[in-house]
C-alpha cells in the first residue's frame, strides 16, 4: 500500500470512532493547528482533536498497523520544534482537563490538557501549589510541562516534573495502555510485555555497571538538563515501572502518549517577598547570585528561592525604569563626552538586574531572611539601594515582567525576522566567567540586539536572537553560532545545551556530542524499546539529519501593523473564547500571515483563494473581537482589531454594506423604533405560541435561513418618553449626574419571564434618586450611540462619527464636563473612554462604589449570587470594583472559574449562538453546584446569553445594588420632582 493509500485508510478507520468535526484535513485548519510557538513549521496531513484515552488507544493501533507517524501536542507553547508534524498531529488540549485531588491535597492527578496556572488555582485554597513553574505556566498545559520537563524560575532541579512525578498513565506506540500507579495494570503489562520489562531491567543494570556513565548521569543532572532522553531514572530507581514512569519526563512524545499523571504538590509558603537588585555589570550580578545560593537558614535550607538575571537589553525591552533612568541620564549629557557621561553610558550598557525572591512560614522569619540577604549584598556594588516588597500586587508585577521577557523582546524585533530563544545551563561555580563568555560569543557573531536572562540561581540562561533566515549568509551565521555554542557549553564548562525547553529539532544534532557515545546509545536503546518503528514524533531528539536545526523555518511575513509584532507564543489563547472551537487568536494571525505570504509571492493562487474562503467562518464570523487576548499578551496585541480591519475590507466606502451602515447611523432613532417593533412582534408571538413552539420555529428559521435566533430570554421592547430625554438641567441640584442609557437599554426592557419589575433605565434612576442625585439625560438621546456596533462591523469612520456626536451631546449636558457621565453598558463605556476625552465617564459598578456607597446603607443578601465580569470591565481594570460592590450586596459572591468572554459579542449571540454556548460551556455546572438562583453583570446582551445558558436570570448589578440598599438618613430627599417628571413605559 503506498503512502497516500495508507493515509486514506487511516482516515476511513478512525472516522468510525472519532466524529468528523474533530478530524481536520482542510488546508486552513491543518495550517492553523500545525503551528506552535517555535521557529519551525511543518504542516500535518491530518489533525485529530482527541477527546479521551480510548480514542488515542484505537488511533495509535490504526497508525501502528499502517506505519504512519504520529505527533502529540497540548498547548503548543513549545519552542524547539517538538510539537509540529508533517504527518498525523493529535491534539490533547481542551478535552483533557479533568483532575482529582487527594484528601490531604499533597497529590493531584491531572490530564494533559489542563493549564499549569489552573492547577495553581485549584491548589491555592489549600496552601499548595504546582511545583514546576515555567514562564509559560499561564498558557502551557500539564502534558507539555511534564513531557518537556519544563521547570522555571523557582523549582530548580529539586521540584521539577521529574522529582514531583509519582505515576503516569501512558499509551505505547502499538496502543498498549499502562498505568504505573495501578498494581493491576502493572501485572497485566508484565504478562503482556514481559520482554519489555526485561529490557528495562537489563538496560538499568548495564548503565549502573558502567560506573563512568552512571557518574556522568549523576553529574549532568546536578544542574538543569533536558538534552536527549532522561537517563536519571536508571540511576535513581530500581523498580522497572518507576523507571518507565520517569522516562516519560522530557521524552517530548517520542516514547508514548501521556494521558494522565499523578504528581506531588508543594507547600505554598504564606509569606513572600521579592526585590529587583541592580548591579553595575553582569559579572558582579553573577558573583552575587553565587553568594546568595550559599545563604541558608537554621534548618540548612536555602534562603533565596529564586534569582532571575536580566541583562540591560532584557531590561530595556520591557521598559524597566532604572535602566531608562541611566540611559536618560547619559542622553542628557553635553555635546562632547565627559567623564561623567561616559561613566553613565558604561553603567547603563552593563547594568544587570537580579529579580530575587525569598519566602517563609512567618512574617518574623521572612524579615530575618530579608535582613540576611541585605547583609550579604553589602559586599557587592549595587546601583540603587536594595528594597524588598512583601506586597503581592507589587512583586507580582516584577514576576509578570520576567515571564513576559521572551514575547516582549520578540515583539521589538525588526519586523519580518524570526525570534529565537536558546536555553543553556552552566555549573553555578563557573557562572560569572561562563556568562561573560556567552555574552561575548553573541557579540562576536553580530547579534548586537541579543539579550541574556534566566534562572541564574540554577546556572540556567536563555538568550534571545532576532534572526533572519532570508539569505544563505544569515543561515550560515546562525549555524556557526550554534557550533561555537556547543563548544562553549559542552566542552569548556560541561553544561547543558538544553536546560528546560526541550531538545526538539533545534538541538537534536548535538545530543550525542553533549552526552557522549555511551549515553547516546542508552537513549537510542530506550527509543527502540518503546517505539521500534520510529512512529512517535520522528525527527525530535533523534534526527539523522545534521542540518535539521536549520531547516523548515517558519515564515513571518508582514501582514498587518496591529499584529506584526506577534511571535506566535500562544500566551493569548488562554483568554480566546473561540480557541478549541474554531480558531484561536494566534491561529488567526498564523493564517493571515500565510495569506499575506501567498499574495506577496503570487506563486499559488489556488491555495490563496482556498484559505481566504475557508477563513470566513472560523476566522472572521466567530471572532468575538472582545480583545481579552491582549490581556495575556505581553505585547498587548488585540487580534480583534485585526478582525475589524479585515471586516473593513469587506465594506469599502461606497459599497452596499457600507451604505446600509451609514444609513442606519444617520437614522438611528428610526432604527431603534423598528427594533422595538420587532421585539414587540416577537413577544406577541411568544405569548400566543408558547415557549416550546416559538423556540422550535425560530431554531428552524435560524438554521435554514440564517435569521437571528430568538430565545425565551429575549427582552420585551422598551421606550423612554421623549420629554424625559430632553429634560433640562435643574440649576439648584447639588448632586447631578448625566445618565446616557446605551442603545440596547433604550430599546430593550426585561424578558417576559424575568423576576424583576422595572426595566434597567428605571431601576438605575431609582437607585440614583435614592442616593440624592438629580438625573440629567443628554439631548437627542434617541439618535446617539457610542459607535461600537459600526466599529465591530468594520466601519471605523462611521463609529468615530457617532462617538463625536455623542461627545458633543454629553459635553453640553454635563455643563462642559462639570458633572460625571454614567453609561449603563460596560462595552459601550469602554469605547466611550477610548474616544471621548472631555468628561469623566463611569459605568454603574464604578459609579455606585465610588459615589453612592457612603450615601446608602447596605444589607447584604444571605444567599450566593453569581457574578460575570465582562471583557470590557477586565480591560478597564474594574473587575475588582465590580466584585467589591457585589460583596457589599451579598454574603457569598461566586465568580465562576474558567469563564471569560461570554461570546455574545453584541449580536453574535443571535447570529452565531453556538459561539455563545461554547464560551459558557463550563458555567452551568458551577451554577448548579453552588445552588445559585440569580446572576449579575453589566452588559444587557451578555446577560441574555448568560441567562439562556444557565437557566437562571442574569441582570445588571444595578438591580442587586438597589435591592440591597436603603437611603441613609443623612441624605436629603430631593427625588420627588424628578420622579414625577420621569415617564417610562414597557411595551
Amino acid at each position: 500500500m503506498d503512502t497516500e493509500s495508507r493515509y486514506k485508510a487511516f482516515l476511513q478507520e478512525i472516522g468510525q470512532f472519532i466524529p468528523a468535526d474533530r478530524i481536520y484535513t482542510d488546508e486552513l485548519r491543518r495550517l492553523a493547528w500545525g503551528t506552535d510557538a517555535g521557529f519551525y513549521r511543518l504542516i500535518p496531513r491530518i489533525v485529530v482533536r482527541s477527546a479521551h484515552e480510548t480514542e488515542v488507544i484505537r488511533l495509535l493501533q490504526v497508525a501502528h498497523r499502517l506505519g504512519l507517524p504520529v505527533t502529540f501536542r497540548a498547548a503548543g507553547t513549545s519552542l524547539s520544534g517538538q510539537s509540529i508534524s508533517d504527518s498525523i498531529l493529535v491534539i490533547a488540549g481542551k478535552n483533557w482537563e479533568a483532575y482529582t485531588l487527594s484528601d490531604d491535597y499533597t497529590r493531584i492527578t491531572l490530564q494533559p490538557g489542563i493549564i499549569g496556572q489552573r492547577v495553581n488555582e485549584i491548589l491555592r485554597p489549600y496552601g499548595r501549589k504546582f511545583a514546576p513553574d515555567p514562564a509559560s505556566v499561564k498558557s502551557a498545559m500539564v502534558g507539555g510541562i511534564v513531557m518537556n520537563n519544563a521547570s522555571g524560575m523557582n523549582c530548580g532541579t529539586h521540584a521539577n516534573s521529574d522529582r514531583m512525578l509519582l505515576s503516569a498513565r501512558i499509551v505505547l506506540a502499538d496502543g498498549t495502555l499502562l498505568d504505573t500507579g495501578s498494581e493491576q495494570s502493572r501485572e497485566e503489562f508484565r504478562q503482556k510485555k514481559a520482554g519489555f520489562i526485561e529490557e528495562i531491567v537489563s538496560l538499568r543494570d548495564r548503565i549502573r555497571e558502567n560506573t563512568v556513565l552512571a557518574e556522568r548521569i549523576r553529574h549532568k543532572y546536578a544542574i538543569k538538563n533536558v538534552t536527549g532522553l532522561n537517563l536519571l531514572p536508571f540511576v535513581l530507581y530500581d523498580d522497572p515501572f518507576d523507571i518507565i514512569t520517569h522516562l516519560m519526563v522530557g521524552s517530548e512524545g517520542t516514547l508514548a502518549f501521556l494521558s494522565e499523571v499523578t504528581m506531588l504538590t508543594e507547600r505554598d509558603s504564606p509569606c513572600k517577598a521579592s526585590a529587583m537588585l541592580y548591579f553595575r555589570d553582569l559579572r558582579e550580578a553573577c558573583r552575587a547570585v553565587q553568594a546568595m545560593k550559599k545563604l541558608t537558614d537554621s534548618r540548612g535550607e536555602g534562603i533565596v528561592k529564586g534569582a532571575e538575571l536580566l541583562d540591560s537589553k532584557s531590561l530595556s525591552s520591557v521598559g524597566d525604569p532604572v535602566v531608562a533612568d541611566f540611559t536618560g541620564a547619559a542622553a542628557d549629557g553635553k555635546a562632547g563626552p565627559t567623564e561623567e557621561t561616559e561613566t553613565v553610558h558604561r553603567k547603563s550598557s552593563g547594568l544587570t538586574a537580579v529579580l530575587t525572591e525569598t519566602y517563609a512560614d512567618t512574617r518574623q522569619e521572612l524579615t530575618s531572611h530579608i535582613q540576611a540577604i541585605k547583609e550579604l549584598l553589602r559586599d557587592f556594588e549595587t546601583c540603587i539601594p536594595v528594597a524588598f516588597t512583601d506586597k503581592e500586587e507589587e512583586y507580582a508585577r516584577y514576576w509578570a515582567i520576567r515571564s513576559g521577557i521572551f514575547p516582549s523582546v520578540g515583539g521589538t524585533r525588526p519586523l519580518g525576522t524570526t525570534c529565537l530563544i536558546e536555553d543553556v545551563a552552566f555549573p553555578v561555580e563557573h557562572l560569572p566567567e561562563a556568562t561573560a563568555e556567552l555574552q561575548q560569543l553573541l557579540a562576536r557573531h553580530g547579534y548586537d540586539d541579543a539579550c541574556i536572562y534566566g534562572h541564574a540561581l540554577e546556572g540556567n540562561y536563555h538568550f534571545i536572537l532576532n534572526q533572519s533566515f532570508g539569505t544563505e549568509a544569515e543561515v550560515k551565521r546562525y549555524e556557526q553560532l550554534m557550533e561555537e555554542l556547543k563548544t562553549l557549553v559542552a566542552d569548556r564548562y560541561d553544561g547543558s545545551l538544553k536546560a528546560e525547553h526541550g531538545t526538539g529539532r533545534n538541538m537534536a544534532p548535538y545530543v550525542k556530542y553533549e552526552w557522549g557515545a555511551d549515553a547516546f546509545e542508552a537513549m537510542r536503546a530506550v527509543k527502540m524499546l518503546f517505539d521500534p518503528h520510529n512512529l512517535l514524533n520522528p525527527g525530535v531528539i533523534f534526527n539523522d539529519d545534521p542540518r535539521c536545526h536549520i531547516s523548515h523555518f517558519k515564515p513571518l511575513p508582514l501582514t498587518n501593523a496591529r499584529v506584526d509584532r506577534c511571535i506566535e507564543c500562544g500566551f493569548c489563547e488562554v483568554n480566546c473564547l473561540s480557541c478549541g472551537f474554531t480558531l484561536s487568536s494566534r491561529q488567526r494571525i498564523v493564517v493571515q500571515r500565510e495569506i499575506s505570504r501567498l499574495r506577496q509571492e503570487g506563486s499559488d493562487p489556488e491555495r490563496l483563494a482556498l484559505l481566504e474562503k475557508q477563513y470566513d467562518y472560523p476566522g472572521n464570523q466567530t471572532c468575538a473581537g472582545d480583545g481579552l487576548c491582549s490581556v495575556s499578551c505581553p505585547m498587548n496585541i488585540h487580534t480583534g482589531e485585526l478582525t475589524h480591519d479585515l471586516r473593513q475590507l469587506q465594506f469599502p466606502a461606497g459599497s452596499t454594506g457600507y451604505q446600509v451602515g451609514d444609513w442606519t447611523a444617520r437614522h438611528l432613532s428610526g432604527v431603534k423604533r423598528l427594533l422595538r417593533l420587532v421585539l414587540t412582534v416577537a413577544d406577541t408571538a411568544h405569548a400566543v405560541l408558547g415557549t416550546a413552539l416559538m423556540s422550535g420555529i425560530t431554531r428552524g428559521l435560524h438554521k435554514r435561513l440564517g435569521l437571528p435566533r430568538w430565545t425565551p430570554d429575549m427582552p420585551q421592547a422598551y421606550h423612554i418618553d421623549r420629554q424625559t430625554g430632553q429634560q433640562e438641567i435643574p440649576a439648584e441640584a447639588p448632586l447631578k449626574v448625566v445618565y446616557f442609557p446605551s442603545c440596547i437599554n433604550q430599546t430593550m426592557g426585561l424578558a417576559r419571564k424575568s423576576p424583576e419589575k422595572l426595566p434597567l433605565v428605571n431601576q438605575m434612576i431609582s437607585l440614583l434618586h435614592k442616593a440624592g442625585y438629580e438625573v440629567i439625560f443628554p439631548p437627542r438621546m434617541d439618535s446617539l450611540c457610542c459607535g461600537t456596533i459600526w466599529e465591530s462591523k468594520g466601519m471605523p469612520d462611521i463609529a468615530d462619527r457617532k462617538a463625536a456626536e455623542l461627545e458633543e451631546a454629553l459635553y453640553q449636558a454635563s455643563g462642559q464636563g462639570r458633572y460625571p457621565v454614567l453609561c449603563d453598558q460596560s462595552p459601550c463605556l469602554h469605547r466611550m473612554r477610548q474616544t471621548l476625552g472631555r468628561m469623566k465617564l463611569y459605568e454603574p459598578a464604578e459609579f455606585i462604589y465610588t459615589f453612592l456607597r457612603d450615601k446608602l446603607e447596605f444589607t447584604p443578601l444571605r444567599q450566593p449570587v453569581a457574578l460575570h465580569i465582562t471583557c470590557s470591565m477586565k480591560k478597564m481594570g474594574l473587575a475588582d470594583t465590580l466584585y467589591a460592590l457585589a460583596s457589599l450586596c451579598a454574603t457569598q459572591v461566586i465568580v465562576p472559574e474558567e469563564v471569560g468572554c461570554c461570546g455574545f459579542a453584541g449580536d453574535k449571540g443571535f447570529t452565531h449562538p453556538e459561539l455563545n454556548s461554547y464560551a459558557l460551556r463550563k458555567l452551568k455546572p458551577q451554577i448548579e453546584k453552588w445552588g445559585i438562583r440569580a446572576g449579575y453583570s453589566n452588559s444587557r446582551t451578555c446577560e441574555i446569553g448568560l441567562s439562556e445558558n444557565t437557566g437562571i436570570p442574569y441582570v445588571s448589578i444595578v438591580y442587586l445594588a438597589d435591592r440591597c440598599t436603603r437611603r441613609k438618613e443623612s441624605v436629603t430627599d430631593r427625588t420627588g420632582e424628578n420622579t414625577q417628571s420621569l415617564h417610562t413605559q414597557q411595551i
